[in-house]
This record gives structure tokens, C-alpha cells and sequence, in this order.
């Protein structure tokens, strides 16, 4: 009986030890199986794990970067980026506080269903921008609501100082901060600058609790400086704005140019639009018409013609030319007709003066086709010219073995043909620099080829006779006291659906001052006169001397006229910088003063304008 009990106790004794070593065993492999672990994943797969744990917590962020500065020929900026704030979300941490959404819908000013599927639509995503680029004062405001999942990062906002003055030139930006038109997009790259990175740790909600490192520095855009005088574009700009709302005009152009250089000092477009609010502007709008819009010349292109005719050598400045009887029959089809009246036997001086279409056609008519097509070309005509903004037009020249057999005469006097207004001061700017054809440009100091496409003695003489026009014939209102000014006004009628819409025309006057050693070039262009007249000597002249009157002032340029200037002054009949065509002629414009390319004389009976090859 006391054996069994005795046997029992041993058994449990050996057991116990068994139990205890199995035990041991056990934790001494977890223990070894775990070292094994440690080291595989500390040493052995070290790279995979550190992976792992950076994309949770480390990430790598774009460090902003200002876009370079846009300033005019003296300093001035006309565009510049200001630092805003974009406030940004993660849909996936935003979508687990649905009842932290209407909060944050009337925070950022928007309707909730509204914000509720954008959150939708990004479910799978950690990034979703909530407002854009708004003021650093109303982000803060958004982020005081401590909304999880909701953050705010640095951005710039493009901003320009001129606003509607100089949109059409500076173009704007889009929402990246990309150049969309204009010179914000000729020069994107130069101005755009690289973004720089950084890696740094967040925490479970977004928040950087440490700067890891600096991959690259952010490198701002550099600046540019153009060759727009900011005060000579605001000038164009009113001087422009006003003549529209007096005469009723739907839209128009000015462009002034250094004729030396080719520098561009100001081009200015309307209708225009506010480039610090682009959402509200409609496309039409924003199109640089100086630069885009193909317009047949007009009048303005007889200098060309009499510069052709001169080059080669087929007539003098004082060669007589008959107008009479004061029209002419082309094809049997058209007649063309001098207005106001027969101008008779005009010097080619003359034709300039009076504007004759007849003259112009006959000068035109001693020229070989290929000769006067190839004249007109060298100035520019028919190509870009090569300003490098985006968008601009090679206008329309047809070669001569696409001319009909009233090609030529209709160009020389300005139609079967289209220019910009820009290739126009281009050609202008040649017969003021002693015929080398500048190549435009926007920025300050650049340079371009300047091709000899006229002879200097030519040159001058035509800026002589284009002088008549100013102080003889139908500009009179173009003339600036004291100095002296050489141009030509035009008037054409505008095309539409192949061809002339009724009762439209453009206004011109293109001209060089001070005549005596020209300096600048400009074009106005006013299409659609519907108040006081449509004729160029009576819309576009007065416009030309209001701007050139300043420009020449803001520039220090010395007036060449000095004894008109003293005359006026002891007349005491005006002040400084009044229309020098008040104290020549303070009667209105007589008949024989109005600009002879009169496009009545196409509404006249049995008169109309051949629809030629070249812009049909």
C-alpha cells in the first residue's frame, strides 16, 4: 500500500523537469529565432524595410520658386510674383470625419455636395487641392478650424501693375504659374526658374516634424527688362481708348518703334482685358491685333510703291505723272477713282501728297512684276518679322505667278495685299534709318539683322515727300509742334465673306518723327469709324499726334522745327504740344486736305475694287 503512492510522487518529479526543459527548449529557439529576424532585417535586408518605413512617414516635397520679374526698358516691373497660399486635403483622412466636412465646405466658400464629391472622386488619393493660390490671411483662417487631413503649402501669384495697358504684350500666366500668351509664354523658360526638393518626416497627420534634407535648392526664374516704356504705353493706351469712344470705333492698334534699333516701345491693343482677372475675359479679347490681324495697307503703301519706282531707277521725285481725267478703268470690269476730285499732272511728290490712286498706279505700271513684288518683299512684307512673339503673322503677298491682271495696280495703292500693323512700322521704320529693314524685338538691347533694302539717299527722299502729307495734304492734324513729321494716312475698306462689308473701313496713318533724323516709327490703326468721319487724316492722324507728342517729351528728343515752335509762341494761338494744325489751319480740313484714298471712290457708280488672287 505505501509503494503505489511513493512510485506516483518519482513520475511527477520527472515531469516536472521534462515540462521545465520543453519550456526552455522553446524560448531559447523563439530567442534565437528572433535574433535570426532582427539581424535579417537589420543587416540583411536592411534597404527593404528602411523603404517601407520612409514611404510611411518620409516624403520628399517641392520647395517653390518665384518666377523671374518682368520690367520695362527703365526698371519699372509690369509683372511680378507675389507669395500666396494653396490650401490642400487628403481625401482619404478628410473622408473618415464626414462630420467635420460641412464645417470645412462654409470654411473654404463652397457648397458641400460640391466638396463632398471632389473627395469622392479622390478616395484612392492622399493630395487634393481645396483653394488655390488665395491670400496667406484666408488660408489661416481655412487651418484655424484644426480640420484633420487639411493643410496649407506655398505657391506664387502672378500679379500685373499696368493691368489692361499692357495685356496683349505681357500675356499671363495660368493657375501653375505657366506662361499662356505673349511674352509670358515667349519667354517662359527664362522666366519660369527650377523648383527645388526636400525630404522631410510627417506625422500621422500630414505635419513635418523634421527637415531631413535638401535634395536641390529652388533657382527663381531670372528677369527680363523689354523695350516697352511703360509711360509711352500707358499714353498710347488713353490716347487710344479716347479716339474709340469718339468715334465710335470698335477696335484699334498702335504700335511705336525706335527706328534704329527695332526696339518695340509700345503696341497696344483694344478691346483689351484685365490679366489679374483672365476667368472673366472671353478669348476674342485677348488677341494681339497688332501683331495677328491681316489688313489690307491702304494708302500707306504708296511710299513703298514710290520707293520701288525710285529704286529703280524708272522715276525722279519731280518725274510728272498725269492723273487726268481723275480715273481710270482697270479690265474693263473697275474703275478706280482719284477723290475728291481730278488731281491733273502730279510730280511723283505729288502722288504722295494727294494720295492719288491713278499716280500710284501708273508709277506702279513702269515696273517689271517680279522687280516691284521683290521690292515690296525686302521691306518686310509677306514675312514675319521676326519679333519672336508668339502668334504673329506673315500678313499675305502673293508671288507674280499668282497675280491677275490687276494685281499690281491694286497694290500700289494698298489693296491685294495684307500687313500687320506691326510689319507696316517695320517697313517704316527702314525709310527712317536710311533703308536697313530692323528686325523688331521686345527686349531691351537685343539686336537684330538689319538688311540694307533701300538705298540712304532714296530713303531720305521719300521721308521728304511723305513731309507734304503733314504740312500740304491730308494730315495736317498729324503734325507736331515743333518738330517735324513725315507719314502717310490711308483708308481702307475692310474685308468679309470674300468681300467688302458695307459702310467698314480701317483708319490709318503711319509716320515717322522728327523727320530730320527720324528716331521713332509709329502705326495707328482705328477700325470701324462710325463718329466724325472715317477717313485716316481725320481719325487716325490726330491719335498719332497726341501719343508722338508725349513720346518725344518723355524721350528728350530735341525738337528739328524750333522756328515753328517760337512762331506759335509769339502768336500766343496755342500752348506747348497743342495740334501744331490749329495754328496753321484753325478752319476745319478743307476738301483738298481730306486723304485721297477716299475708298468712296469705290462706292461710287460704276466703281469697285477687283477681287484679286491675293486675299480672296
Amino acid at each position: 500500500m505505501n509503494a503505489a503512492p511513493s512510485k506516483n510522487r518519482n513520475r511527477a518529479r520527472f515531469n516536472l523537469r521534462g515540462r521545465l526543459a520543453l519550456v526552455l527548449g522553446a524560448m531559447g529557439l523563439c530567442s534565437v529565432s528572433l535574433v535570426g529576424r532582427a539581424a535579417y532585417v537589420q543587416l540583411i535586408n536592411h534597404d527593404f524595410y528602411q523603404r517601407q518605413g520612409d514611404a510611411r512617414f518620409l516624403r520628399e516635397i517641392p520647395i517653390p520658386t518665384s518666377r523671374g520679374m518682368i520690367t520695362d526698358r527703365n526698371g519699372e516691373p509690369v509683372a511680378v510674383s507675389s507669395p500666396v497660399e494653396s490650401v490642400w486635403g487628403n481625401p482619404q483622412e478628410l473622408l473618415k470625419a464626414p462630420d467635420r466636412l460641412p464645417e470645412l465646405a462654409q470654411a473654404l466658400g463652397v457648397p458641400l455636395d460640391h466638396l463632398t464629391n471632389r473627395l469622392s472622386q479622390k478616395a484612392d488619393k492622399e493630395f487634393l487641392y481645396l483653394k488655390r493660390r488665395i491670400n496667406p490671411d484666408e488660408a489661416q483662417k481655412i487651418l484655424a478650424h484644426k480640420i484633420p487631413g487639411v493643410f496649407s503649402q506655398r505657391e506664387f501669384r502672378r500679379f500685373y501693375p499696368q493691368g489692361p495697358a499692357m495685356a496683349h504684350v505681357l500675356g499671363f500666366t495660368n493657375i501653375d504659374d505657366r506662361g499662356q500668351e505673349g511674352l509670358e509664354l515667349a519667354f517662359d523658360e527664362w522666366l519660369s526658374g527650377t523648383p527645388g526638393a526636400q525630404k522631410v518626416i510627417r506625422d500621422n497627420r500630414g505635419r513635418i516634424v523634421e527637415n531631413v534634407d535638401l535634395i536641390r535648392s529652388a533657382q527663381p526664374g531670372k528677369d527680363l527688362t523689354l523695350s516697352i516704356d511703360r509711360r509711352i504705353q500707358y499714353l498710347a493706351h488713353r490716347e487710344l481708348r479716347n479716339a474709340l469712344i469718339e468715334h465710335q470705333a470698335s477696335s484699334g492698334s498702335i504700335v511705336i518703334m525706335d527706328v534704329a534699333t527695332g526696339e518695340v516701345l509700345a503696341m497696344v491693343n483694344l478691346p483689351t482685358y484685365n490679366p489679374n482677372a483672365i476667368d472673366r475675359v472671353k478669348p476674342d479679347a485677348r488677341r494681339n491685333r497688332a501683331l495677328t490681324d491681316m489688313i489690307e495697307p491702304g494708302s500707306t503703301m504708296k511710299p513703298l510703291t514710290v520707293s520701288t519706282a525710285l529704286k529703280a531707277g524708272v522715276v525722279t521725285p519731280s518725274t510728272l505723272i498725269n492723273t487726268n481725267p481723275g480715273y481710270m478703268a482697270l479690265n474693263s470690269r473697275y474703275t478706280i477713282r482719284d477723290v475728291p476730285r481730278n488731281n491733273g499732272v502730279l510730280t511723283v511728290t505729288g502722288v504722295i501728297t494727294k494720295s492719288s490712286n491713278i499716280g500710284s498706279i501708273k508709277i506702279a505700271e513702269k515696273l517689271p512684276n517680279a522687280y516691284f513684288y521683290e521690292t515690296i518683299h525686302s521691306f518686310g512684307y509677306g514675312e514675319k518679322p521676326g519679333s519672336g512673339f508668339p502668334g504673329e503673322s506673315a500678313g499675305m503677298l502673293a508671288p507674280p505667278d499668282r497675280w491677275n491682271g490687276l494685281q499690281k495696280a491694286t497694290m500700289s495703292y494698298g489693296y491685294g495685299l495684307a500687313v500687320t500693323p506691326l510689319q507696316i512700322a517695320r517697313a517704316y521704320s527702314a525709310l527712317g534709318n536710311g533703308g536697313k529693314l530692323v528686325t523688331p524685338t521686345f527686349v531691351k538691347g537685343q539686336r537684330g539683322e538689319a538688311p540694307q533694302v533701300l538705298d540712304p539717299a532714296i530713303a531720305h527722299e521719300v521721308v521728304g515727300m511723305m513731309e507734304t502729307v503733314v504740312t500740304q495734304g491730308g494730315a495736317k492734324r498729324a503734325g507736331v509742334l515743333g518738330y517735324r513729321v513725315a507719314g502717310k494716312t490711308g483708308t481702307a475698306r475692310i474685308a468679309s465673306g470674300g468681300g467688302y462689308a458695307k459702310g467698314r473701313y480701317a483708319s490709318f496713318f503711319a509716320g515717322l518723327v522728327p523727320a530730320t533724323n527720324p528716331r521713332f516709327a509709329a502705326v495707328v490703326v482705328i477700325n470701324d469709324s462710325q463718329e466724325g468721319g472715317y477717313y485716316g487724316g481725320l481719325v487716325a492722324a490726330p491719335v498719332f499726334h497726341d501719343v508722338m507728342d508725349g513720346t518725344l517729351r518723355l524721350m528728350d528728343v530735341p525738337p528739328d522745327d524750333i522756328e515753328a515752335w517760337l512762331a506759335a509762341q509769339a502768336k500766343g494761338s496755342q500752348k506747348p504740344g497743342a495740334h501744331a494744325a490749329a495754328a496753321a489751319a484753325p478752319t476745319p480740313i478743307a476738301d483738298d486736305a481730306v486723304d485721297t484714298t477716299d475708298p468712296s471712290a469705290f462706292d461710287a457708280p460704276h466703281a469697285a475694287l477687283p477681287a484679286t488672287g491675293a486675299t480672296r
